[in-house]
């Protein structure tokens, strides 16, 4: 018997790699704390995605060989990748990169607490075709949990690590990812996320991510339409497609969400970002048509400000765009510098300052719309509502929207759909009550 403890940083798809090794070291005879002081291992994911993500991840490793100097630390994910130096503490257990990172799986933990030396792997080097990692999962932390699909990026845009870190793109069988949905509505749960890292590069045993969607939603369906819910993470603008578009309005189980990498609203922005295979007047044209069979539905985004070379009419034309679509929320980051990235190596590199005002303005549009659809939504005579579980008072309704509990009744403990009546509202999140039966 061992006690562990895992902290995760970074996107959704490591929160489902982070799970898979949780039930990994269960099975072994591990016993999760929520306190890392009381662990013998600690698990640190990693996220690289930004320069403050790597910071972020160096200074928790520091806190945690700080505040549980008895415990052994192991440190994986993308950060590990990049910058492995970080992270060799005299607590150090492990060292797996993130494309060697199925190898903890394997790795018996009474080895890494009692070897001096720690198991270091180094960054696999791929060629030719890779396989599909060996994750897999049971359960989940939260109410929501992650299905992995794919992993890995093959396109290179100019800004971006991942596909350094996590290596080109592999994806899932459709049977592995049909059995891992039924294990997770058997169990209980009640909205699943679909999610990789560029669900436009799926592709396997002949089908692309709109079949895989497809076949889910056929097979599922018919048992459980109407008691639980399929979401989509984050998809390619050129995604959208004639194909896409009639299997978003044909699945009976999907929530009416997407969330769009778009990263910017300026055309030449997006050419010296290595993004040219969409043009913005097309997904305007898309989301139209979306509204024609989805009239009300969640829509968010991705965007990057400040990369190398923005002018400021390139930065007006990404708030035109904010302005135009119906988006509902957005992440909105300014550019971070990757180092072995081509576009840490582009002339034209903006000031700090000078990047988060960019960014500053295009999240300013996106919170004022934000506020105006949960003023809409709040509006509405019901809505059906997955909450965190285990007694928690938050959740999401099916159009992405923060709602919360605010009455005195005690919720059920489970995953249930519940439906429930808004009763107010703030800038954030939408007040509710439960409605009887």
């Amino acid at each position: 018997m061992f006690f562990f403890h895992v902290l995760t940083f970074g996107c959704k798809v490591n929160q489902y790699e982070s799970q898979a090794q949780r039930e990994a070291w269960t099975a072994l005879g591990g016993i999760e704390c929520e306190k890392p002081e009381d662990a013998d291992i600690i698990l640190l994911a990693t996220c690289a995605v930004t320069a403050e993500a790597v910071s972020d991840a160096r200074q928790a490793a520091r806190k945690l060989a700080r505040i549980a100097p008895d415990a052994r630390l192991a440190v994986t994910g993308c950060a590990a990748s990049v910058a492995p130096e970080d992270f060799r503490l005299p607590s150090l257990a492990a060292l797996v990169p993130q494309s060697s990172r199925e190898l903890l799986l394997k790795k018996d933990p009474q080895e890494l607490l009692t070897d001096a030396s720690p198991f270091v792997c180094r960054e696999k080097i791929f060629s030719g075709r890779r396989p599909y990692p060996e994750f897999h999962i049971t359960s989940f932390r939260r109410a929501r949990p992650v299905l992995k699909v794919q992993d890995g990026c093959s396109h290179f845009c100019t800004y971006c690590i991942v596909p350094i870190t996590r290596g080109p793109s592999c994806s899932r069988e459709p049977v592995e990812v049909l059995d891992e949905a039924k294990r997770l509505l058997n169990a209980g749960y009640r909205e699943i996320m679909i999610s990789g890292v560029n669900l436009r590069q799926y592709h396997a045993s002949g089908q692309n991510f709109w079949k895989l969607l497809r076949f889910l939603d056929s097979s599922l369906a018919p048992e459980w339409a109407g008691r639980a819910r399929l979401r989509l993470s984050s998809l390619e603008p050129a995604q959208l497609t004639d194909e896409g578009l009639e299997t978003l309005e044909s699945c009976r189980m999907l929530c009416p969400h997407l969330h769009l990498s778009l990263q910017s609203g300026s055309p030449s922005v997006l050419a010296r970002m290595g993004r040219e295979h969409y043009e913005l007047e097309y997904v305007a044209e898309c989301l139209e048509r979306l509204g024609r069979f989805w009239p009300v539905f969640g829509l968010g985004a991705d965007f990057l400000m400040g990369f190398p070379g923005e002018s400021e009419a390139e930065t007006e034309e990404t708030e035109r765009l904010a302005e135009r679509l119906p988006f509902t929320y957005a992440h909105v980051f300014p550019y971070s510098i990757r180092p072995g990235t081509k576009a840490a190596s582009m002339p034209g590199h903006l000031p700090r300052a000078l990047r988060q005002e960019h960014a500053a303005r295009v999240r300013n549009i996106i919170q004022n719309k934000q506020k105006q659809f949960i003023e809409r939504q709040a509006g509405r005579a019901i809505m059906s509502v997955a909450f965190d579980g285990s007694g928690g008072r938050h959740g999401l309704n099916e159009y992405y929207v923060s709602c919360e509990v605010r009455d005195g009744r005690v919720l059920p403990a489970g995953h249930e759909l519940l439906t429930v009546r808004p009763t107010g509202y703030d800038a954030g999140r939408i007040f509710v009550e439960l409605v009887s039966g």
